[in-house]
């Protein structure tokens, strides 16, 4: 059985970057590798991805129900077959994400946001998640000069709850978290 990595971190944070990164490391060194993002990473994923990112104002149960439809497909097609086969799966967002935007950021209740994710990954954890943490005006600032998607547009308080809900998340489950300082320059 392979290992399952994920990074999570608000917008800005470098998760895409490092998450690559990880994965070519790991590929030079011999590791059988798939690097995958959240939504995305199948075609519905892929659709899913597009719809959320480019149509604000989607209610926040759309919001849970769609990430959570991609996600399923995403995990029977892809995320566990490598599992499976003993790959490194290395992935960009995972449940955290929506934890922290759709539970924390958007308000709805956590147990029904974790009862949904449970369902969709069929209780496929991470074997470690990567939190990318940095301040959100820093995050959003990286962003800068760059025509914002629909969750990028939010509000500065809607940010600072998503970064309370990873940080609370982290603390939880320490010993499944490595929450690293983001401000840093890329390794």
């Amino acid at each position: 059985m392979g290992l399952f990595i994920v990074f999570e971190g608000g917008e800005g944070a470098g998760k895409s970057t490092q998450a690559r990164l990880l994965a070519r490391r790991l590929a030079r060194n011999g590791f059988p590798t798939l690097l995958t993002h959240e939504p995305g990473g199948t075609p519905l994923g892929d659709v899913v991805r597009r719809w959320l990112k480019r149509y604000p104002g989607l209610t926040p149960m759309t919001e849970l129900l769609l990430f959570n439809a991609a996600r399923a497909q995403l995990v029977a097609q892809v995320v566990s077959p490598a599992l499976k086969r003993g790959d490194w799966v290395v992935c960009d967002r995972y449940t955290a994400s929506t934890v922290a935007y759709q539970g924390y950021g958007r308000g709805l209740d956590l147990g029904l946001v974790n009862r949904i994710n449970q369902e969709a990954t069929g209780g496929l954890e991470p074997d470690l998640t990567v939190l990318l943490d940095l301040p959100v005006e820093a995050g959003l600032a990286r962003k800068a000069g760059q025509r914002p998607d629909a969750f990028e547009a939010e509000t500065l308080e809607f940010h600072q709850r998503v970064r309370q809900g990873y940080l609370a998340q982290a603390t939880a489950k320490p010993g499944k978290w490595l929450v690293l300082d983001a401000t840093l320059p890329r390794a």
